[in-house]
């Protein structure tokens, strides 16, 4: 195993346990991990490895800004991307991407089906529905038992371990 897939597991590794027990991404993993990638792709593959781990860091960034700034998203899972394409590039970010919002998706359905009170939220809903059709006063549901939450660092693991194995590219 390369330097710089050890580097790759190690972050994923500490950043899916820390964002699963404290819903957080620590800047003090993320910030030597970006030095150890930005000096380590030089070092193996030149003027190319520096190029690509800057061009991973700026689409594995953009890739979760605008969820960022729209609130769904914390700025430890933007860092989190954004180190992961400083670390493997820009292609293995872009795949890590697409696989992250499967398996974010996923787990998403999952809580939305096996968290308490799914059934009831649903039934609210048609009945505000019905209501709404034969002018009856709405019954909505609250906003906040749509709002449930996960640790999406979990999503972004997943999926650059799926990226890995499939060797950077999406199938």
């Amino acid at each position: 195993m390369t330097l710089i897939n050890l580097l790759l597991f190690i972050v994923l590794l500490i950043c899916v346990v820390t964002d699963v027990k404290n819903r957080k991404i620590y800047n003090n993993v993320l910030l030597p991990a970006l030095v150890l990638a930005l000096l380590l792709n030089p070092i193996s593959f030149g003027l190319e490895g520096l190029m690509n781990a800057f061009l991973g860091l700026l689409l594995g960034f953009g890739i979760l800004l605008i969820p960022y700034l729209m609130g769904g998203m914390g700025a430890g899972d933007v860092k989190l991307l954004a180190v992961i394409g400083a670390i493997k590039g820009p292609a293995f970010v872009f795949a890590t991407a697409v696989y992250m919002a499967l398996i974010g998706a996923v787990i998403g359905l999952a809580i939305l089906l096996f968290r308490g009170g799914f059934f009831n939220r649903m039934k609210s809903f048609f009945r505000a529905l019905f209501n709404m059709r034969y002018g009856m006063n709405l019954d909505l549901p609250e906003k906040q038992s749509f709002q449930k939450t996960f640790p999406y660092g979990v999503a972004i693991v997943g999926g650059a371990v799926v990226s890995f194995f499939f060797g950077g590219v999406v199938i």
